[in-house]
């Protein structure tokens, strides 16, 4: 099985010595003066103008326009990998073996799902950034997409999801979610002003992207695998918690 998966970054860090895996560097059209020399996502059909807009998925759209001779496709960043165990170490990341054994079992591998607990996802998103393009996001949904709007509520009403645009899926599958996903933002885009927004709300399409991944899934009654996620570096878990709370009365603090 020929695998590629995309790691997403912004600038020189350790990467896997592995050749199904491949760092991606985002927004490189921005930084044509840029000396990294990991493979730009401004090459061939791209986005990669957007990053700031779009995050990480200028990573997966060049993935998706101009990687064609795979059989499974994924994406990850540059501090987050899948993992069957839970250690920081590259060495201990999905590797092909895992790979394959997995997308025997199901077509998708998916990181463990996010939890809020006291939180549903549309709450907390409203918490955190602006309603007004995820209330949009529904408006096209239910315009254009009216088959994926039960899912989208079902979604939004949970507590839990699979975050951060990380997934490695069959090339078949990632040809028509990003199909569907692009065109979404796309639409998106035509019906919001972002200019007023901050330069990290400014990131909205990628933040919404990641509410929509289950509400793929979830419609197409796809099977999937869940590893674990394992951030490469340490976490504040106490700074974390505080800006919960923040957000839960009002604050507008960054995740």
């Amino acid at each position: 099985m020929k695998v590629k998966v995309l790691i997403a970054t912004h600038k020189k860090y350790n990467m896997p010595n592995s050749n199904i895996y491949l760092p991606i560097m985002v927004g490189k059209d921005l930084h044509s003066d840029c000396s990294i020399s990991f493979q730009g996502d401004n090459t061939g059909n791209n986005i990669s103008i957007k990053n700031p807009n779009y995050n990480e998925l200028t990573a997966l759209y060049w993935g998706w326009k101009n990687i064609t001779d795979v059989d499974a496709i994924g994406l990850v960043h540059y501090r987050r990998y899948l993992s069957l165990y839970h250690k920081k170490n590259l060495q201990y990341i999905l590797n092909i073996t895992d790979i394959e054994r997995l997308l025997k079992k199901a077509p998708i591998i998916l990181p463990k799902k996010r939890n809020y607990f006291i939180e549903t996802n549309y709450s907390h998103y409203i918490h955190a950034h602006h309603r007004l393009p995820l209330d949009k996001t529904k408006e096209i949904i239910r315009s254009y997409y009216p088959e994926y709007l039960s899912a989208y509520d079902k979604v939004m009403k949970s507590t839990s999801a699979h975050m951060f645009n990380i997934f490695i899926m069959k090339k078949d599958l990632c040809d028509k979610y990003c199909c569907w996903l692009f065109d979404i933002l796309s639409k998106l885009e035509n019906s919001i002003d972002i200019s007023s927004y901050s330069t990290y709300e400014k990131r909205v399409y990628g933040f919404i992207s990641e509410l929509l991944l289950d509400v793929w899934i979830n419609t197409n009654q796809l099977n999937y695998n869940e590893v674990n996620c394992v951030y490469m570096e340490k976490q504040n878990w106490l700074k974390k918690g505080g800006n919960f709370l923040l957000r839960k009365f009002g604050y507008n603090v960054k995740e």
